[in-house]
């Protein structure tokens, strides 16, 4: 493993590009657990030991992954830090001897990562419907399995959505942890996110884009990677509407996210409403796109769309008998809420979203590009299609998938079943 010298402290190299600028609050300067004979450490970026100079001898150190039983890290420092490069969570132990210039060893200082009762913080930095459930469902697991202070850092509009439901997980902003002193009281510290190009894997175990855009967050807590529902707060538990219904979003960030068949929505919200059902979309926005292209509200839906709190979107979602969408951030609220999801993708692979035996995939398209980390996603291009971009095969992946595959996917939904040829709901 490289050692490289930062500011006369050697690091084991890991590269600070992955951490997408400012979304995360850096570590503090200095390490915040104090040790012996002024030695100082913590796990806030991965494992940091900052030895003070003596006027003879060195500092004889082994860092090693306990679990696996590697030796990371085995050499003499006369003073500075030593860093390990894996930024994730690794069950580290620390070893210090001192050798004077005599020859003499004294064995100095030795700690094994122990997370219980201290102050982990766990920083979740997107604004992004999806993102912030899919990870957040490892949290309370994370919790659990250390029994640690867990605080978690994510965008406020998120809080009101888990808060109540996690009595044993703090909920805390960007904004006011920065303005707290919680940071150097911390113990240890995660950051959950993409890292496009971490090709070393220092902040992650494995690429997001092998294991899934949740899932990730587990391997990153180190926690079983089983897919969870977290519990959402159900602030309003009444039926927005008397009659069936069942919501849709159709809206995306990309033009690659949106269900691109230009019959699709149509074809299918008839389907729904033949069948007595009202249909309900809860996108934010009734219009969305760029330059040339503009996505409209589906023809034939009730508009429900607007900068409306995300307790209206779960009101919807709680009473609804499925919903429609596409893999976007309201398909994961509607996923936590536990109601049945129809996810119409084909950008990304099954195993990208929550589980769902409602997926609807054409694999005679070209597919899962996403997912390819051979593939740069360029967020700033809202018409990415990086395989077949400028051809007429542009968006076949989501273009292909007709609204007949979708209407027999629904159709397999067992609340299907119950419909009356009226709509009305079964007592």
């Amino acid at each position: 493993m490289k050692i490289s010298a930062n500011k006369g402290f050697p690091v084991l190299v890991a590269d600070s590009a992955c951490l997408h600028g400012g979304a995360y609050l850096p570590a503090p300067s200095v390490p915040t657990q104090e040790g012996v004979e002024d030695i100082r450490f913590d796990f806030n970026d991965g494992a940091r030991v900052h030895f003070p100079e003596r006027e003879d001898g060195v500092w004889r150190v082994t860092l090693r992954d306990k679990a696996s039983g590697v030796i990371l890290y085995h050499g003499d420092l006369k003073n500075g830090r030593l860093q390990s490069a894996k930024r994730y969570f690794l069950r580290y132990e620390i070893r210090v001897f001192f050798v004077s210039d005599d020859g003499s060893i004294r064995d100095v200082f030795h700690h094994q990562f122990d997370p219980a009762d201290k102050i982990i913080l766990i920083q979740i930095p997107v604004g992004t419907l999806g993102d912030a459930i899919g990870w957040f469902s490892y949290v309370p697991r994370f919790q659990e399995k250390t029994g640690a202070r867990t605080i978690c850092v994510v965008a406020d509009k998120f809080i009101a959505l888990f808060k109540d439901q996690y009595p044993n997980i703090e909920f805390t902003t960007k904004e006011v942890l920065a303005k707290s002193d919680l940071q150097e009281q911390a113990y240890a510290t995660y950051r959950i996110g993409l890292f496009f190009t971490d090709t070393e894997n220092n902040w992650q175990p494995s690429d997001f884009r092998h294991v899934g855009l949740h899932k990730t967050a587990a391997y990153i807590l180190g926690v079983d990677p089983g897919e969870v529902r977290p519990a959402i707060a159900v602030r309003d538990d009444s039926r927005p509407i008397e009659e069936r219904y069942v919501c849709i979003a159709a809206q995306a960030s990309s033009q690659c996210k949106y269900w691109n068949n230009p019959d699709g929505w149509r074809e299918v919200i008839k389907f729904l409403k033949d069948q007595g059902l009202r249909v309900i979309c809860i996108d934010q926005k009734s219009v969305h796109g760029k330059n040339w292209v503009w996505n409209h509200l589906p023809h034939g839906c009730e508009d429900q769309t607007g900068n409306r709190p995300l307790e209206e979107r779960v009101r919807w979602l709680t009473h609804a008998e499925f919903f429609i969408g596409t893999s976007s951030g309201l398909s994961w609220l509607a996923w936590a809420v536990g109601i049945d999801v129809v996810l119409i993708s084909g950008f990304t692979h099954p195993t990208n979203e929550f589980y769902t035996p409602y997926r609807v995939i054409n694999w005679n398209a070209c597919n899962s590009c996403w997912n390819d980390p051979r593939i740069m996603f360029d967020h700033n291009n809202i018409f990415w299609c990086p395989r077949h971009e400028n051809t007429d095969r542009q968006f076949e992946c989501s273009r292909l998938i007709t609204p007949e595959a979708v209407i027999s996917t629904i159709k397999t939904i067992p609340s299907m079943a119950a419909l009356n040829s009226d709509g009305a709901r079964p007592q």
